[in-house]
């Protein structure tokens, strides 16, 4: 195993589970470290799981560089229904026939979202708008203007078609909202989308198969407490 040092500053590759928040994940896993300075490099959504990369001591330095690169993320859209949300988070609030949808008619879509492209962040998000993140605006039924954003999605591709679920692979840069393209999407269909799924796999050249569970990264951080133990009372 290699040799970890928490207090001194490490890279954490963590597995995030379904349901969790990045937060969560960060609070436990300090927790176990007993390490003060303990940060994660861009969070996750509770619904979604995937790569979430911590830092640790002196390795917090790197946040910020971290966050800015690239990620790669496979996601699921189901059109035909919207939420507020653009997610599970709320009830679905609207539907609509999705029998004269074909798969030419999604692929013909991919072209339009690739590149540069201006995108609106969704009201269930955590920017500010004057000050107040804006998802405690949509708690409260209040619709606030969000400034469009430039991104830019490097590759995208449609894996699996079973209507009304739609899987896809995108590679996109820092401050995309994956909710934000399947809600932009399923308007562009005609019939509406949200998201059912997300799972970040990449971020810059970190993958999540070289990511741990939280529950594997705890054993790590007692054993690297028992032997830090075991020297000091040499």
């Amino acid at each position: 195993m290699k040799d970890f040092d928490f207090a001194a500053g490490e890279t954490v590759l963590v597995d995030k589970p379904l349901e969790w928040t990045s937060f969560g994940v960060v609070k436990k896993l300090r927790w176990e470290m007993k390490v003060k300075k303990v940060g994660h490099a861009g969070t996750l959504d509770p619904l979604a799981t995937g790569l979430l990369i911590l830092c640790t001591g002196k390795s917090t330095k790197t946040i910020d560089q971290i966050q800015g690169q690239i990620k790669e993320y496979e996601g699921e859209m189901v059109i035909g229904q919207t939420t507020p949300s653009h997610d599970l988070e709320t009830e679905v609030d609207s539907e609509s026939d999705i029998s004269h949808i074909t798969e030419e008619n999604i692929h013909a879509l991919l072209p339009q979202f690739t590149g540069k492209i201006m995108q609106v962040p969704p009201m269930h998000s955590a920017i500010k708008v004057d000050g107040v993140r804006v998802y405690k605006h949509a708690r409260k039924g209040k619709e606030v203007k969000i400034d469009p954003r430039e991104i830019e999605i490097m590759e995208l591709e449609v894996t699996k078609i079973d209507l009304p679920k739609i899987q896809f692979r995108m590679v996109c840069s820092k401050g995309t909202y994956v909710r934000s393209f399947v809600r932009d999407f399923g308007k562009e269909l005609g019939v509406g989308a949200y998201m059912s799924a997300l799972r970040r796999t990449k971020i810059g050249d970190y993958s999540v198969e070289e990511a741990k569970s939280v529950e594997e990264w705890i054993e790590v951080i007692r054993e690297w407490r028992a032997s830090k133990e075991e020297e000091e009372n040499k």
